[in-house]
Parts: C-alpha cells; sequence; structure tokens
C-alpha cells in the first residue's frame, strides 16, 4: 500500500493589525482588574479607618479608675440612734464621708473653692456601692472600710490621657524659695526661665502683629464710610486707636527681652517641683520667677542641680476642664499608688444618667431586646405566610403581580416613612403607649417584613420541584407537601433571611425617634409597654451631648452594636453553610 503524502497547511501568521487590537484588549482587561484592585483597597482602607477610629474612641470607655480610701463609718453620721434601719441607713449622707476621706489626703486644702475643686474629683454617685455594703452589713457602722470609690468623668479620662501632656525637665544650678505655701519667689543660679520668657516673647509679637493688622483693616473700612455715618467713622477709628496702642505696647515689651512677663490661663502651664511641691509660675524673668504654691513645700531650704524640676501643661489651662490644682493632685493621687483602674462593668449594668460615669447601656439593651422579641413574633410568622401564599398557593394573575410589585417596593421604602406611619396609626389612632418596645416592634416588623417575604420565596423556590411531586404523587395534599416537605428544607434560607432583616431592625434609629423612643430611661423595661429606649437611639443621644466624656461612651455604645450586627451576620452565613443543600 503506498503512502499518500498530504501537504501540511501553514498557520498564516496574524496581521500586525490583529496583534495590536489583541495587546489593546489584554490592556484593557489588566486596567479593568487594577481598578476592580484599587476599589477593594480603597475600601479596605476606608473601612479599617472608621473601624480604627471607633476603636480608639470607644475602648477607653471598657476601662474606669477608681480612688481606693480608706472610709471611717461614723455612727453618728449615719445611724446616730444604733437602730441599724435600712432607710435610715440610706438616708445618710455616704457622699460627704467619701469626700472627708479624700480631703484627709490633702490636709492643706482648707478654703472653700480649692475644697470644691477636690471635691470634683470624686463621681456624685461615687458612693453608691459604699451605701449598699454598709446596709447589706450594718455591722461596718463604727469602722473604717477601704474600697475603691468611682472617680468623676474629668479625673477619670485624665488618667486615660484625655486632658493635658506633661512634660519634666531636670534643671541646673540651685533654686531657692522665699516660702513653703501662698505665693513665693523663686531665685536660681541660671537663666533657666529663658528660654520659656522667649517663647511668652514670641507670643506677644505675635499678638501684635494680629492686632495691628486688625486696626488696619478698620482704618481702611472708616475710610469707606460716607459723610452721613460720621459718628460710626470716630468709633471706628478710637477702635482703631486703641489696638494701635496695644500693638505698640506688646512690641515695647518684646523688644525689652529681659522684662518679666506674666503667664496668662491661655498659656502652657508652668510648674517647679521643688523640695517635694509644687508651685505655678505667673510671672517670670531669665533667673527667677513668681508663683503660687499648688502642693506644700518640705522646706525653703535651697535646691540643688538636679534636685529640682521643670513641669510643664502642655494644654493651657483654659483648655481643660480640670485645673491646675487638680491635675497636681490627681498626680500625687497617682504617685501614692491609690488610683485603681479595672473594668467598667457599670456601662453594661447601668441605665442612662447625666454623669458621664454613671451612665450605662443596660436599659437600651433591654429595650432592643424587648423591641427585637415583639419584631420577630409578629413578622417571622407573617412574612413566612405570606411567602408560602404567593408562591404556592396563590393564583398568577394581575392581582398577584400587583402584590408582588408592592412588596418589593416596600423593601427599597426610606425607613423614616414607617416611622411616619406608626406615629399616626399606632400612637394616635389606636393610642398605643408612646416610646414603648411594642410600638417600636410593630414599627420594625412593617419595615422587616418584606424582607423577610422576598427571602423566604427566594428559599422556597430553591427547593426543587420534584420534592414536591413526589409528595403529591404518593397521595399528600398540596398542604401536606408544602409544610412536611418543602417547607422543612427551604428554613435554612428563611431563619438566613430572617437574621439578616432582624439585624437590620436593630441598627435603625429613625422610625424609633418618630414614635417617641427618644426619652431619658433611667432604669431597664420591665414588658413591652414600659418607657424604653434602644440601642441605636441611645448612641444617637449621647452624640448629642456636650460632655467629652460622652464621646467614649457613644463609641463604646457603637462597638457594642456593631458586635451584635457581627454575630448576625455570622449566625446567618453559619446557618447557610451548615444546613444549605445543593441539589
Amino acid at each position: 500500500m503506498t503512502d499518500l503524502a498530504f501537504p501540511v497547511p501553514r498557520v498564516r501568521a496574524a496581521s500586525d493589525a490583529s496583534q495590536a487590537k489583541l495587546r489593546a484588549r489584554y490592556r484593557r482587561e489588566s486596567r479593568f482588574r487594577a481598578y476592580g484592585l484599587i476599589a477593594i483597597g480603597l475600601t479596605c482602607l476606608f473601612l479599617f479607618a472608621l473601624l480604627a477610629d471607633i476603636l480608639v474612641k470607644g475602648l477607653p470607655a471598657f476601662v474606669q479608675h477608681r480612688l481606693v480610701l480608706t472610709i471611717p463609718i461614723e455612727r453618728s453620721e449615719v445611724d446616730p440612734q444604733n437602730t441599724r434601719d435600712p432607710e435610715t441607713i440610706r438616708a445618710a449622707d455616704f457622699s460627704a464621708l467619701a469626700r472627708n476621706a479624700l480631703r484627709a489626703q490633702f490636709p492643706d486644702v482648707r478654703d472653700r473653692a480649692n475644697r470644691r475643686h477636690l471635691d470634683a474629683i470624686l463621681s456624685n454617685g461615687g458612693a453608691d456601692v459604699l451605701l449598699n455594703r454598709v446596709v447589706s452589713d450594718p455591722t461596718l457602722i463604727g469602722q473604717s472600710i477601704t474600697m475603691p470609690v468611682l472617680l468623676s468623668a474629668d479625673a477619670d479620662l485624665y488618667y486615660k490621657g484625655v486632658g493635658t501632656r506633661i512634660q519634666q525637665r531636670t534643671e541646673r544650678g540651685t533654686a531657692t524659695v522665699s516660702g513653703t505655701t501662698g505665693e513665693v519667689a523663686i531665685a536660681t543660679s541660671t537663666s533657666v526661665f529663658g528660654p520659656e520668657l522667649a517663647r511668652v516673647k514670641s507670643a506677644l509679637a505675635a499678638s501684635a502683629r494680629e492686632q495691628g493688622a486688625e486696626a488696619e483693616r478698620l482704618r481702611s473700612i472708616a475710610l469707606t464710610l460716607p459723610p452721613d455715618r460720621a459718628g460710626q467713622r470716630e468709633e471706628l477709628e478710637q477702635h482703631v486707636r486703641d489696638l494701635s496702642a496695644r500693638a505698640a505696647e506688646l512690641l515695647a515689651r518684646v523688644e525689652n527681652a529681659a522684662s518679666p512677663e506674666v503667664l496668662s490661663a491661655a498659656m502652657p502651664s508652668l510648674l517647679v517641683s521643688i523640695n517635694g511641691g509644687l508651685i505655678k509660675l505667673t510671672e517670670i524673668e531669665r533667673d527667677r520667677a513668681r508663683g503660687e504654691v499648688l502642693l506644700p513645700l518640705k522646706s525653703t531650704e535651697p535646691a540643688a542641680e538636679g534636685t529640682w524640676q521643670l513641669v510643664t501643661y502642655t494644654v493651657p489651662e483654659s483648655g481643660r476642664r480640670l485645673n491646675d490644682r487638680s491635675v497636681a493632685w490627681l498626680e500625687q493621687l497617682q504617685q501614692r499608688g491609690l488610683v485603681q483602674p479595672s473594668f467598667n462593668w457599670a456601662f453594661f449594668s447601668s441605665g442612662d444618667s447625666r454623669e458621664p460615669e454613671l451612665a450605662g447601656i443596660k436599659g437600651a439593651l433591654f429595650g432592643s431586646a424587648l423591641t427585637l422579641l415583639v419584631t420577630l413574633v409578629l413578622c417571622l410568622p407573617i412574612g413566612v405566610a405570606a411567602a408560602i401564599y404567593l408562591e404556592e398557593f396563590a393564583a398568577k394573575n394581575r392581582i398577584t403581580e400587583i402584590i408582588e410589585v408592592n412588596i418589593n417596593n416596600l423593601a427599597a421604602v426610606p425607613s423614616i416613612v414607617f416611622g411616619l406611619l406608626g406615629l399616626a396609626v399606632f400612637l394616635n389612632f389606636f393610642g398605643l403607649p408612646r416610646s414603648a418596645p411594642l410600638v417600636g416592634g410593630l414599627v420594625l416588623a412593617l419595615l422587616v417584613l418584606p424582607t423577610i417575604i422576598i427571602a423566604a420565596r427566594a428559599a422556597l423556590k430553591a427547593v426543587p420541584p420534584s420534592i414536591k411531586e413526589a409528595a403529591l404523587g404518593v397521595g399528600a395534599s398540596q398542604q401536606q407537601a408544602i409544610f412536611h416537605h418543602v417547607l422543612p428544607l427551604a428554613m435554612p434560607g428563611i431563619m438566613t433571611g430572617t437574621i439578616i432583616g432582624m439585624a437590620h431592625a436593630l441598627g435603625e434609629t429613625a422610625p424609633l425617634l418618630m414614635i417617641g423612643m427618644v426619652a431619658f430611661i433611667v432604669e431597664a423595661p420591665g414588658s413591652i409597654t414600659d418607657a424604653a429606649t434602644a440601642l441605636p437611639v441611645q448612641i444617637f443621644l449621647w452624640s448629642d451631648l456636650p460632655e467629652v466624656g460622652f464621646q467614649a461612651k457613644t463609641a463604646a455604645a457603637i462597638i457594642v452594636l456593631l458586635v451584635f450586627l457581627f454575630i448576625m451576620n455570622g449566625l446567618a452565613i453559619f446557618l447557610r453553610r451548615r444546613f444549605e443543600r445543593r441539589w
């Protein structure tokens, strides 16, 4: 048999134009992939920045500082008749006992103003634990109890670093103080205050430039005024002369580099730690200063080189809630080992309060739990029943199409619309109690119901039709085939949709605001008809308060809310993966 040789066709090389198009297509795909990676990276970066900001602001709220004091429980103050009656003991002023124990730490503080600042270190509710302890054990009356007492929000924030940064610098040369209390003078052997004096002079020069610029601006305005406004022009010119005179005075002080300068509350506080005491400087020169004693000195002996320090509170006293004397007390208490940080369990076990250190989320947690319970009880059976009817029993006609379109539209309606509906129907028409979990649950059930219906219908569709057909084939009724066979297989998908819907309801604020769940609630609600608030609303209320202490509380409440949302979404993912079946 003869082998036949067939010619092998050559593959024609692609033209240059087609190769160029191919390379351009690959470049477009690469750019598109790069754009997608950049978008994902930016999203992750923004999410990380958001979570990091919340954590940095909120984590300090989970720690609370207390002051360990030895408190004498004087019988004359607590139970003078020795009745040991709980009501008599509760009527005693335990806060005064705690304040007296704190004053014993600083016996030199005798005037009323400084005692008021010292008392402000303790919280108004700091003695509540002491009261409860004595009420439960009246045998403690007449004894001294060593226990931690809650600090005020300002003192607590200071120990957390929200206040002023303290810088210390050990000085050279000797320093001599004229007294141990009151107004004193400090003389040094070197020009240790020269750098601080130069900074004060620089600040005065900047202020002089600002006042000179303001004078020029007002002078130009005065020149543009018409003749009929001569009175106003004269006022402006007088103001210009005053500003110019002040600017000239400041410049003269700046030019005299050796002249003493007064330290105002708008400048960083300068203090001298010497001979076991602390002096706040009010006037400085290069080698001497005057000041007020904050902590009494032990002696007036000259301090040798390296034994005294210049302390700077970088934030001016006018920009802090704690004055210099209070900061000095707090520093001394910490040096004595009396400050005790601990986990802030009261954040979870206390209700709302006007005082930041006493405020907690217990009432909001109970209110959210009751509201979500009402929401779940209403929307789960109604939503599943509606999905089963629309998917399995309802006739496919014009009416059911309109119903399905409206359900899909309701899922996209802004949540505040449901709040307005609840306000108009449940409160004004039916007269249900305002700010109650019952009304909040009804409103949120309306909000979540379309989501659950859509998720339940999708879960029912995911079950293969052969399951129902097999059940019908062995004699089961339509109802039996659906409830005994189809619904159990669709339940994981239904539960996943329900959990996601409940997580959506947990984070809603606008509907609850419309139905009045913004009241100041201290006690946790006991039933669905009691006045209550919810966690998102509590966050909204705290974010609107001006106190710095509530900023950390707000971020901490956001962390708690995010943890609940992550848990609920994680549970939904777990259920979907655990019970999901692939047909």
